[in-house]
C-alpha cells in the first residue's frame, strides 16, 4: 500500500492511498513515469487548437461572417481560400479558426463547473451519513434515469438557445457521473487508518474533506474530467446542429455542419471540414485522458 503525508499536523501516521490492494508506491516512480507517446501528440493536437482559438483574429485570412455570392462554394485548395468557402462565400477557414473558441468554451466549462459540483457531491456522499449518502446519491440517480443527450436538448430547448444556455444544459448533464466518480473514490478512504487518525486529533469533517480525502481523489477526477471534454464538445456541437447552440452568423463547428448539409452531395469535402475537427478533437482529450491515467496510476470505479 503506498503511504501519503497525513496533513492535520496532529500526528505523523501512514497513510494508505485507499483500501484496496495497490501496488506500493516507490520514491520518486512518478518522476521516472512519462506520459505514453499517444497522449503527447494527443496533447499537442489539443495545444495547437488552443492556439489556434486564441490568435484567430491574426490567422484567419477574412471575416468569419461576411461574404460574397461570387465566392461560395469554392472548393478545397482554391486560390485566397484554403478550406473552401460556404454556401453564403464566407471563408471556411476563417470560420474554423474563430469556431474554435465557443467550442473549445462549450467543452472546458461545462466540465469545470461539473467537476467543481460533482466533486463536492462526491465528498460530501461518500464522508457523510448513510441517509445524506443515500439521498444524494437517490437523486443523482433520477438525472440517470433520462439519457444525457436527451435530457441536454430538452434543457436547452426550455432555456432557448445561446451558448450561456448550452453551457448550462451540458454542466447539468455531467455532474452526475463526476460525482459517481468522486464518491466511489472517497468512499475509499472512508475507513483510512489517517481518516481516522485525523477524526481523533479533532480535526473537522470539513478539514478532513478538503486536507485529507481531495488531494487523493482529485487524480481520479482530474483523469475523468479530462476525457468528459470531448464528450462535452460533441455534446455541444450537436445542439448547435439542432438550433439550440449559438446563434447564426456566429462561427461554431456544430453550427458549420448546419450550413454545410445541404451540400452533403454535391460538396461533401466542405461538410468534412468541421466534422474531422470534432472527431480530432474528442479523440485527443480521450486519448490524453488514458494517457494521464497511466501516468497518474489511477484507476477509475463508478460502481
Amino acid at each position: 500500500m503506498s503511504a501519503l503525508t497525513d496533513t492535520t499536523g496532529a500526528t505523523d501516521v501512514p497513510v494508505k492511498a485507499s483500501t484496496d490492494d495497490r501496488p506500493a508506491s516507490v520514491p520518486g516512480a512518478r518522476s521516472r513515469r512519462t506520459l505514453p507517446l499517444p497522449a503527447k501528440i494527443a496533447a499537442a493536437v489539443v495545444l495547437l487548437v488552443v492556439l489556434a482559438a486564441l490568435f484567430a483574429p491574426l490567422l484567419a485570412p477574412s471575416s468569419p461572417t461576411q461574404g460574397s455570392l461570387a465566392d461560395r462554394l469554392h472548393t478545397i485548395g482554391s486560390s485566397g481560400h484554403l478550406l473552401g468557402t460556404d454556401g453564403q462565400g464566407r471563408d471556411i477557414l476563417s470560420r474554423m479558426l474563430y469556431g474554435a473558441r465557443p467550442s473549445l468554451l462549450t467543452g472546458l466549462i461545462p466540465v469545470a463547473v461539473s467537476g467543481s459540483a460533482g466533486t463536492v457531491l462526491g465528498l460530501v456522499a461518500g464522508l457523510g451519513a448513510k441517509v445524506t449518502r443515500g439521498l444524494v446519491m437517490r437523486v443523482l440517480d433520477v438525472f440517470y434515469a433520462f439519457p444525457a443527450v436527451l435530457l441536454a436538448i430538452a434543457i436547452a430547448a426550455a432555456l432557448g438557445s445561446g451558448i450561456s444556455n448550452s453551457i448550462i444544459a451540458l454542466s447539468v448533464i455531467l455532474i452526475p457521473p463526476v460525482a459517481r466518480v468522486a464518491e466511489a473514490e472517497t468512499a475509499r478512504f472512508r475507513s483510512a487508518d489517517f481518516i481516522e487518525a485525523a477524526r481523533a486529533s479533532g480535526a473537522s469533517k470539513a478539514s478532513i474533506a478538503l486536507r485529507q480525502v481531495l488531494p487523493n481523489i482529485a487524480p481520479a477526477v482530474m483523469v475523468y474530467c479530462t476525457a468528459l471534454i470531448g464528450l462535452s464538445i460533441v455534446s455541444a456541437a450537436g445542439l448547435s446542429f439542432l438550433g439550440l447552440g449559438i446563434s447564426p452568423p456566429a462561427a461554431e463547428w456544430g453550427l458549420m455542419i448546419s450550413d454545410l448539409q445541404q451540400y452533403i452531395f454535391t460538396e461533401p469535402q466542405l461538410l468534412l471540414v468541421p466534422v474531422v475537427a470534432i472527431l480530432v478533437v474528442s479523440v485527443a482529450f480521450n486519448v490524453l485522458g488514458d494517457g494521464l491515467r497511466s501516468y497518474l496510476n489511477v484507476r477509475l470505479d463508478t460502481a
